[in-house]
């Protein structure tokens, strides 16, 4: 199926010469919904995963579906301050400025293999602060899930070493 005919792509968003690609349009059409997180699980049933980790927001709808299809644990990646228990913070910068990313300090233990699933990869920046915060709770990252890669960004030149799954390539 080419999911591309269901996103919508709005231009000037966020900010001018920003050309958006929305996957509320592929969300809000269950059957389509449910086809796009099977296509990913079956890209990556060959892995043995033991959790599926996604950073606020969007990761959560791809990753926690993926989860659920797979019948492993969901960890979620919040802004700082969001999450309730002891958490380990990792800071990345964006363009204008810094982010924090958070994660319980026991949501994963040494030696789990997790994946982490994402809406977007572009540059890279909160891919790579996820994998940080796996990394610094002793967990393996087997490999990341994306439904869409902006391929003229780059950020799975920063990945390196770790497998990378899309869905779609803008």
């Amino acid at each position: 199926m080419d999911f591309k005919q269901h996103i919508r792509v709005v231009p000037d968003f966020p900010q001018p010469g920003i050309s958006f690609k929305d996957i509320t349009t592929l969300l809000n059409d269950g059957e389509k919904y449910r086809m796009a997180i099977n296509e990913i699980k079956d890209m990556i049933s060959h892995l043995k995963i033991d959790l599926i980790a996604g950073p606020e927001a969007r990761g959560f709808v791809v990753g926690a579906p993926l989860a659920y299809a797979l019948g492993v644990g969901f960890v979620p990646i919040r802004k700082k301050g969001k999450l309730p228990f002891s958490t380990i913070d990792v800071s990345y910068g964006l363009e204008y400025g810094q982010d924090t990313l958070s994660m319980h300090t026991d949501a994963i233990k040494p030696g789990q293999n997790v994946l982490i699933a994402d809406d977007l990869l572009a540059t890279g920046g909160t891919i790579c602060s996820s994998i940080e915060l796996v990394q610094k709770l002793g967990g393996n990252v087997i490999g990341t899930a994306f439904m869409i890669e902006l391929a003229e960004l780059h950020g799975r030149d920063k990945l390196k070493d770790i497998d990378v799954y899309t869905l779609m390539t803008y």
